[in-house]
């Protein structure tokens, strides 16, 4: 049920001399030091820069130049700490730029348009950049950016027009979109390959916000193809430069779970990261944990944290798929409502497998059927919308359908996670 916090860390189950013996990949000695309140430093230094370029700005009669600055601060701010209130300063910092900025309006617009996609405000952002094109703008980042949002809302004849026009293969940028593209189209390791270019590059420049994005992704990459260890490493790498970055110590807790059963050492980490970084999300594992420690009632306390830290951390749309999937069991009509507007927001094969589950559990099978047919089978192999293609299938009685999802999903037991893969092997 709630499988979807763990977008893009796939890949296939791995074991030793037995199917329930674990490979122990994880070693406390080697991310112990990461957990310290001491490495605390992107916030802090994020807390300084705000300060600075808020003192200039006031300062100045326009405040033009320092505008972009501080944007970048505020979003530091949210990256590190979930509060969803410094995007939205951020937001309003680079529509500020827009109305005040003479010369460099496209790059507050692809600011404006970066801030929308991390709200989940897709379509605004492909209006935005849109614009941008259209008049007086940097082609190259701002086609490198349309490929982002038309990958994001489901346009994907548009999105490769805007990767065919930015080739480079020398240019880390274009790389890191082309692993993308091609990760989406289903080659690995075509995906892989473009994003240790993207690294090699990244190293060479010894440029550390690009080492970070690429050994985060590129762990999620090598998890995707069963290379745990390799995973791991990317991880610890990028905890090397950046020692508070809460996604690379997610997929250190993930491999403890998923890959290992070590609830325990999943929990520690999770502990020292939501000590900071309060996202809702983290919620969500913890009840899956529980969940999977029998502690039924600890796993509903939890999944109520994740409802209420939601509805209070007004943060938009950034939550439906999450919400919808808990939703699908607890209030069905609630759960409908979500993913049609998220289907509405961003139509894609990962959202309309979310509308499918929605239907089903709202006792409208058939309509589920004809979502699944139409804009999901064939076009994503990513393991929930398998899995509730599945349950569609299983519903509408299609027993011959449900059977090779089945075989598929079994080979996926590290992504899925043990809870859901129990209840896979009953489809």
């Amino acid at each position: 049920m709630k499988q979807l916090f763990l977008l893009g860390m796939v890949a296939l189950f791995f074991s030793c001399a037995s199917d329930t013996q674990k490979i122990k990949v994880t070693k406390l000695e080697q991310y112990e030091k990461f957990l310290s309140n001491d490495s605390q430093n992107t916030y802090k230094n994020a807390m300084v820069e705000r300060d600075f370029w808020s003192n200039k700005l006031s300062a100045d009669t326009t405040g033009v130049g320092s505008l972009g600055a501080l944007a970048g601060a505020y979003a530091t701010l949210f990256q590190t700490t979930g509060d969803a209130t410094f995007l939205y300063n951020a937001e309003s910092l680079y529509k500020k730029g827009i109305l005040n900025s003479a010369h460099n309006k496209d790059a507050f617009q692809r600011g404006l348009a970066h801030n929308y996609i991390s709200q989940h405000r897709f379509k605004e952002a492909k209006e935005v950049l849109e614009e941008s094109y259209e008049g007086n703008s940097n082609k190259k980042a701002t086609e490198l950016m349309l490929f982002d949002v038309y990958m994001e809302v489901g346009e994907y004849d548009k999105a490769s027009e805007m990767l065919e026009k930015s080739k480079n293969l020398s240019d880390y940028n274009y790389l890191i979109r082309l692993a993308k593209w091609n990760d989406y189209k289903g080659d690995l390791d075509a995906a892989i390959h473009f994003i240790e270019k993207a690294r090699d590059i990244a190293d060479t420049r010894k440029s550390s916000p690009l080492q970070l994005w690429t050994y985060t992704n590129l762990g999620d990459y090598y998890g995707h193809a069963g290379r745990i260890q390799d995973a791991y490493w990317q991880y610890i790498k990028a905890l090397n430069i950046q020692p508070d970055n809460a996604y690379a110590k997610k997929g250190i807790a993930w491999i403890a779970y998923s890959g290992e059963h070590d609830t325990a050492a999943a929990l520690q980490i999770l502990d020292s990261i939501s000590e900071h970084h309060k996202i809702p999300d983290y919620h969500l594992l913890r009840a899956e944990i529980a969940e999977f420690n029998n502690d039924n009632a600890g796993s509903t306390a939890e999944t109520n944290k994740f409802l209420d830290a939601v509805a209070k951390g007004n943060y938009g749309a950034m939550y439906n798929a999450y919400l919808i999937e808990v939703y699908a069991d607890t209030n069905p009509k609630k759960a409908l409502e979500l993913a049609q507007q998220e289907v509405s927001n961003r139509a894609t094969p990962e959202t309309y497998h979310l509308l499918a589950l929605a239907q089903l559990k709202n006792g409208l099978n058939e309509d589920a059927l004809k979502t699944i047919e139409r804009f999901v089978s064939g076009k994503t192999s990513e393991p929930m919308a398998l899995y509730h293609s599945a349950l569609v299938y299983k519903a509408n009685g299609l027993l011959e359908e449900v059977t090779p999802l089945k075989q598929e999903l079994l080979e996926a037991e590290f992504e899925v996670g043990p809870v859901l893969f129990r209840k896979i092997e009953t489809l």
